[in-house]
């Protein structure tokens, strides 16, 4: 490879809304199954396209963070069923000692004998929501919040802003805790055990309100909140269409997951909703002038992430509808969970990011090896040679 060839300048990075429709399209995936193989198969899909098109953000090292959460979330689904859950037939593992409840308190128990067939519907139940919010880190370790909040319409760069700095808050708790670690460790304090937790929170959250008084000044320097003249009537009725489309949409999208709940599917009122949210955002618009500095551009690419994200959905939801067998864990009678071909197929297909999703802006490729695109002489794979 030549000089000239080295040194191409890299590509764009991917709208921030693709991935975020990639990732709701798997989390959406996700609520409509309890087979553990279709979760796994989910979250091994998220943690592999985010480790190949991840860039050196700070925001992009949050998906282990989520990972863990999922754990948490497991953990306590399984403690909540084993205290208080309903009391199932089947295995018995082991039985707590159990407290009486009153007549009216019919369905909720405390204590009793603990089934292997109730431990494992939970452990599922749990896993569900853990890779649902694996699905949503995945995005949050993608996108750029800064960037997703410039491509937002105008009418709803405010709500936008709070989004956003809610978003930001796990990648810039988890840059906090690192850069906190790394400190302690270089003063030779310690950084696990009760020990370094109770030396690590008093820094972490210094550095929050730093980062939150800094946040304000900016908002407050940019002009944040000022709005344009626009007559009353138009601002009623751009705020009327933009709250039944956005419940129309909420509506469509709830008969979507659960079929059968709403004729057509839930497609017509996505299709009326999505109808009346664009118009009233684009009168509410009005309000805000607001310009963009190299918006973000919809391309090829972006389609083609947003449609993996939609195969992957649409898979799930032709076999709910044609009803493949093993979409649901069945525990009565208890046996291994089978793994759906089509459903399992569609899965697959939201790996296509890894490959046609532009490569992270932050590296470029020189020979077989990645290394980071900065200004200045960078290190060269072999060690104590500068390139």
């Amino acid at each position: 490879m030549s000089r000239r060839q080295a040194a191409t300048p890299l590509r764009r990075a991917l709208h921030p809304a693709a991935w975020w429709l990639w990732a709701g399209c798997l989390a959406g995936a996700a609520i409509r199954t309890t087979n553990p193989l279709l979760l796994v198969l989910i979250a091994a899909v998220t943690a592999f396209v985010v480790s190949a098109r991840r860039t050196a953000a700070p925001w992009s090292r949050s998906l282990i963070v989520f990972f863990r959460l999922g754990l948490v979330v497991i953990v306590i689904r399984v403690v909540i069923q084993v205290i208080f859950g309903n009391r199932l037939p089947g295995h018995v593992l082991f039985t707590l000692p159990q407290v009486p409840l009153p007549p009216w308190a019919e369905g909720v128990s405390i204590g009793g004998p603990v089934t292997f067939e109730a431990v494992l519907q939970a452990a599922v139940q749990g896993l569900r929501l853990a890779v649902v919010l694996i699905c949503f880190g995945a995005a949050n370790s993608l996108a750029s919040p800064y960037r997703l909040l410039r491509c937002l319409p105008a009418v709803l760069y405010e709500a936008g802003v709070a989004v956003t700095v809610s978003l930001a808050f796990a990648p810039e708790v988890v840059m906090a805790i690192a850069n906190v670690r790394d400190a302690r460790r270089l003063r030779g304090r310690p950084t696990r055990g009760i020990a370094g937790i109770r030396g690590m929170a008093i820094p972490v959250l210094e550095s929050a309100l730093d980062r939150s008084l800094q946040l304000a000044s900016s908002m407050d320097a940019r002009g944040y909140g000022r709005r344009a003249a626009v007559p009353q009537s138009t601002r009623r009725w751009g705020s009327g269409a933009t709250g039944a489309g956005i419940l129309m949409v909420l509506a469509g999208v709830y008969g979507v997951l659960d079929s059968g709940s709403l004729p057509g599917g839930g497609i017509p009122f996505l299709a009326v909703g999505a109808v009346l949210v664009g118009a009233g955002m684009a009168v509410g618009g009005r309000r805000t002038n607001r310009t963009r500095y190299r918006p973000d551009v919809w391309r090829t690419p972006e389609w083609g992430v947003a449609a993996s994200g939609g195969a992957v959905l649409s898979s799930m939801i032709v076999a709910g509808v044609i009803g493949v067998a093993g979409l649901q864990l069945e525990v009565y009678p208890l046996h291994a969970p089978t793994l759906p071909l089509l459903p399992a197929a569609g899965i697959l297909v939201g790996l296509l990011p890894a490959v046609i999703a532009p490569a992270p802006r932050d590296y470029v490729v020189r020979g077989a090896h990645r290394v980071p695109s900065l200004p200045g002489p960078t290190v060269s794979p072999v060690k104590g040679v500068r390139a």
